[in-house]
């Protein structure tokens, strides 16, 4: 881990930041004395877990905002408020994450999963792109998963209105993560701003208590035997977000603090470049 001081007084948003790798990675960065940001839906959680990494860390700039990340108006209304309260963004984890077992839709009209895991990262990272610029040097973190080397991209059935299975959702939404990713850092060239995806490990965290009935027994099971701590999982995503040795390094998809080659479809620039505008179209973002 790096000295405390590596990123004290910068500023650090991090969604999904009430559970999980998201929390521990919160705890920590309120240890290295950061102004941090916790993102979380539910008002009297994130309001308890704030108060115990203010606990934890003996920081007293740690601050919430709230947000829903499956609802287009309440990403827009978050990047309204962040603007409001704060002038600069050093680090931007888009960590927050979910899974559905039968196939959802939000209240835009698109597969929950794919919403909620891809989407709202990519419209809120662009609704905040300036800001980050304007902070440079400056980081974007996207937590994707090794499931995003069994992802596969169909423009044509991108929501799975035929086919729905959780895996394939979940690993459609993280394969998208790193192709977001490499795209933005062709974008961002020139800019001082990198942005790098990350798989965390199998962590034991509540993201799979949506899972089948019929799975549940073994995801238990994996969780005691196999599956890392949440404490662990967030090690990579405070070591992008924070080291020394990864600066000026972007577009990338890291596995234990090492830069790893991610699925050949996740390498295609083409597809990059369709799911952008795709995904432009999808949340309305303007040129």
């Amino acid at each position: 881990m790096e000295p405390k001081s590596s990123l004290a007084g910068k500023t650090v948003l991090v969604t999904g930041a009430t559970s999980g790798i998201g929390w521990e990675a919160s705890v920590t960065f309120a240890c290295m004395g950061t102004r941090l940001i916790m993102i979380g839906r539910d008002a009297g959680k994130t309001a308890q877990r704030v108060e115990e990494v203010r606990q934890r860390s003996g920081s007293s700039t740690v601050d919430s905002l709230l947000c829903d990340f499956s609802v287009q108006t309440q990403i827009r209304r978050l990047a309204e408020e962040f603007r409001a309260r704060y002038d600069k963004l050093h680090v931007l984890i888009n960590n927050a994450g979910t899974v559905f077992t039968k196939r959802t839709l939000t209240a835009d009209g698109i597969e929950s999963t794919f919403a909620v895991n891809y989407l709202g990262p990519f419209l809120l990272t662009n609704l905040l792109l300036d800001v980050l610029k304007a902070s440079a040097p400056a980081r974007v973190i996207n937590v994707s998963s090794s499931g995003h080397y069994r992802g596969t991209m169909d423009f044509n059935n991108l929501g799975f209105e035929r086919g729905y299975q959780i895996m394939r959702a979940y690993g459609r939404s993280k394969l998208a993560a790193v192709l977001f990713t490499r795209e933005l850092a062709k974008r961002l060239q020139g800019a001082n701003v990198t942005v790098n995806a990350l798989h965390p490990g199998a962590v034991a965290t509540s993201i799979w208590d949506r899972a089948p009935a019929y799975t549940r027994p073994i995801l238990s099971l994996a969780k005691r035997l196999f599956m890392i701590s949440p404490s662990a999982g967030a090690e990579t995503i405070v070591y992008l977000a924070s080291s020394p040795q990864v600066e000026g390094q972007t577009g990338l998809y890291f596995e234990k603090n090492r830069p790893k080659f991610p699925s050949r479809l996740a390498q295609d620039d083409a597809v990059a470049k369709r799911l952008w505008e795709e995904s432009a179209r999808l949340v309305k973002l303007s040129a």
